[in-house]
């Protein structure tokens, strides 16, 4: 295999790098600026010449110029675009039109790159008027006429509007700066035509100037018809009448029409003949119309045909027919002509449901379903000198033998009624043709009516209310579908049958058994609920005020019902009711008992012996404390008097007795404090004993001061309360005595001023002075407050 040639590497390598460095190349440059000049600029006149240039200045780094792509914009959208390596472009307007207003700006790209000018306002001034030319100047009324309107200089999406005189009469939408259309001149006479534009995507720019104006001649088209109907006059139905249309010179392509009733009767070219039979109903106006193009002449011409006789009628006697009741059907006319026919002329048939009954003007049968239909009657007559035979029809009658109201029945709406309670009767008949006039009767209210006219009606009379159920006997109904025919009544009997009349519960009467209302614990307790009055079956329920549930609900027949409770205890005390209600819904409730539960009889057995128990022990008790009483008081007590100025205690013994005498002392040793102080039943206890013992806190109590003898000798009183202090003793001493008081020892002390140590020696003489009566029970109750 041949080795390649050494040039081919080196041409791939120069390749390669030829690649590499237009690579680099294309990289480095950058857009500076792109500017915009409109000349002239702002706003302008339309038809002046415009000068856009764009410029563009690039920086690169290449020996050769960059390929530049210029675009101009109006309003964003693209006007005109160029590809050059020159660094700017013109672009001309020539000349400037008002579709060339707008925003301009210029877009360069430069391989890839892209950067745009500022953005310049042109308004273009002023619109080019138009011009109106038209294919014909001369034609008839009704032509049409091929009109141009132009404006060559103008660009853009015109409107142009199309005016006949001061009359709008077409305008047209056009892409280009020319539109072509054809227009209908109607009227005979000189026209004058124009027209203008206006931009569409432009509203300010307003409107052109009107152009040219053309006059074209319309010439009046002469194809008015004339018309002639034989015989003009005295025209009876069955006649034959010939109607003539025609346009006298006519000019081609004229059609000519017979209307009457804007029904076309015939049409044909330049003029026509149409013969007709009249009847009463072809009287009225005729219209004959010529017709050409989009012109039309029209002539009118009236007739009137007399009958040759009325229509027939068809009479049913009598006008409401029952079954089983004869009825009659009579068909007649009440006019005819003289001049064509006599009465007897004119013959008669009587049809049902469209088929031949009989022939003749009369008909008679016995109504029956069967009979039941559509009837008419149809009268025929030829006149003389006539050809043709005139049918007339008659208004149909629809025979649908009515049915005679049969027996009404009275009814409860819902089958029941409640006694007190509103409700509704109905009364309504099997059997009878409507309308049916139901009236309710009773003794004791005004006849009330009701009428059903159609088969989903009813009868219902509101009632107001009975309070007895033989009330129900005093209604009655009557019903009757026409005065002539017999009316039906029916009486309360049928309602008393199937009317389920119900009477509301009376307020029941709750009693209790036992009849005291206590019952023991463990006993049981009857519950009676008792009615006078009401419709079974009836709900009977009982209810305890301590619970909102019921205790029990039964439903029985019966007037009264009992509930048990088996073995109360204390929850079953309380109050007790009951609710009765039956099919009325109407719920009564009893009044309240108060029912009281007792102890058992063994409770209040246990309960006396406990007490008596308990009684015989206080007994004992007593007699025992009783028989110890004069040993406690035979006890003695110490005093000890504590002088004011000394806090050493001297100690006085004395008895109960003594005590009591220290109460009665001279005023003079009423102001001393006196305590009592507890001394052991040894005497050989000393005072070191003592200090040893914890001595408890004393106890005060307040003696009132016994009056001062006037008599006596003043003396220097001290506090006039006297206190006493009791100390319990710590020794020798059970919790017996210290609770009863009794081994207290009393210590008085006589409180002076605060320069005496000692009371004097010797006091005057005091007459003695009657005790009072009320003494000797201070001094008892002093004597209680010392023990």
């Amino acid at each position: 295999m041949d080795s390649p040639p050494l040039y081919l590497p080196l041409l791939l390598l120069t390749c390669l790098l030829t690649l590499w460095q237009g690579a680099g190349a294309q990289s480095l440059f950058t857009i500076d600026s792109v500017t915009l000049k409109l000349d002239p600029s702002g706003e302008v006149t339309s038809g002046t010449l415009m000068d856009l240039n764009c410029e563009v200045s690039v920086s690169h780094d290449q020996s050769h110029p960059l390929t530049h792509s210029f675009n101009f914009l109006r309003d964003d959208v693209l006007v005109y675009s160029k590809n050059t390596t020159e660094p700017a472009v013109l672009h001309q307007l020539t000349p400037a039109r008002a579709a060339n207003s707008g925003t301009y700006k210029c877009q360069v790209i430069v391989q890839g790159k892209s950067k745009g000018s500022r953005t310049h306002r042109l308004t273009v001034t002023g619109l080019q008027t138009p011009v109106l030319q038209v294919t014909s100047q001369i034609l008839f009324e009704g032509d049409e006429v091929t009109a141009t309107c132009s404006a060559p200089d103008e660009s853009g999406s015109l409107f142009f509007h199309f005016y006949q005189d001061q009359e709008k009469i077409r305008q047209v939408r056009a892409n280009g700066n020319s539109v072509e259309t054809r227009l209908e001149l109607k009227h005979a006479g000189d026209k004058h035509l124009r027209c203008y534009f206006e931009i569409t995507m432009l509203p300010d720019a307003g409107r052109s100037n009107n152009s040219n104006t053309v006059k074209v001649m319309v010439k009046e088209l002469f194809i008015t018809p004339v018309m002639n109907i034989l015989p003009g006059k005295d025209v009876i139905e069955g006649d034959v009448v010939e109607f003539v249309c025609r346009v006298v010179n006519p000019p081609p392509n004229v059609v000519v029409f017979l209307t009457k009733d804007k029904r076309v009767l015939k049409s044909a070219f330049i003029s026509l003949n149409h013969s007709l039979s009249v009847l009463a109903e072809d009287s009225g106006e005729y219209v004959c119309k010529a017709d050409r193009g989009n012109v039309q002449k029209e002539a009118y011409k009236s007739i009137k045909v007399k009958e040759l006789f009325s229509k027939p009628v068809l009479v049913m006697k009598p006008r409401e027919v029952f079954e089983t009741q004869r009825f009659t059907l009579n068909c007649d006319t009440d006019r005819y002509s003289h001049e064509r026919i006599n009465i007897g002329d004119v013959k008669y048939s009587l049809y049902r449901n469209q088929v031949l009954l009989t022939s003749g003007g009369k008909y008679s049968a016995t109504a029956h379903p069967s009979l039941n239909g559509n009837y008419s009657c149809q009268a025929q007559a030829q006149g003389r000198g006539q050809t043709k035979k005139i049918f007339k029809n008659s208004t149909q009658i629809v025979l649908k033998a009515k049915v005679p109201v049969s027996v009404p029945l009275l009814s409860v709406v819902g089958g029941r009624l409640i006694l007190g309670k509103p409700f509704q009767l109905q009364c309504q008949s099997d059997n009878g043709s409507l309308p049916i006039t139901y009236t309710l009767l009773s003794p004791y209210r005004q006849a009330e009516f009701r009428v059903v006219r159609r088969p989903w009606d009813l009868a219902l009379f509101n009632i107001t209310s009975i309070h007895r159920s033989t009330d129900i006997h005093s209604f009655s109904c009557k019903a009757e579908n026409y005065p002539s025919q017999p009316h039906m009544e029916s009486s309360g009997e049928h309602l008393r049958r199937t009317a389920t009349i119900i009477e509301p519960v009376s307020r029941p009467v709750l009693t209790v058994t036992p009849n005291m209302g206590d019952v023991a614990e463990g006993e049981n307790l009857t519950l009676t609920c008792t009615v006078q009055r009401g419709t079974p079956p009836i709900t009977y329920t009982w209810y305890h005020t301590k619970s909102a549930l019921p205790l029990l609900s039964k439903t029985t027949n019966d007037m009264r019902l009992s509930h048990s409770v088996q073995g109360v205890s204390r929850e079953h005390g309380g109050g007790y009711y009951c609710v009765t209600n039956n099919p009325s819904n109407d719920s009564q409730r009893s009044a309240m008992v108060t029912v009281g539960v007792k102890l058992a009889g063994w409770k209040k057995g246990l309960i006396a012996a406990f007490c008596i128990l308990l009684t015989v022990s206080l007994i004992i008790i007593i007699l025992v404390k009783k028989c110890l009483l004069p040993f406690r008081r035979e006890r003695t007590v110490e005093l000890s008097v504590k002088p004011a100025s000394t806090k050493t205690d001297e100690t006085l013994r004395l008895t109960h007795g003594e005590v009591n005498e220290a109460a009665n002392v001279t005023p003079g040793v009423m102001g001393r404090s006196i305590w009592s102080d507890h001394v052991s039943g040894s005497e050989s206890d000393d005072q070191t004993s003592e200090e040893t013992t914890e001595v408890p806190e004393p106890r005060y109590t307040e003696v009132h001061p016994q009056e001062v003898d006037p008599t006596r000798a003043p003396v220097k009183k001290g506090t006039d309360t006297v206190y006493s202090e009791v100390q319990n003793s710590n020794q020798g001493e059970s919790e017996s005595e210290q609770a009863d008081g009794q081994g207290s020892v009393e210590y008085a002390q006589l409180n002076h001023n605060d320069h005496e140590s000692e009371e004097p020696e010797h006091e005057p003489e005091q007459e003695p002075r009657p005790e009072p009566e009320h003494e000797p029970e201070q001094g008892s109750e002093q004597d209680g407050q010392l023990e």
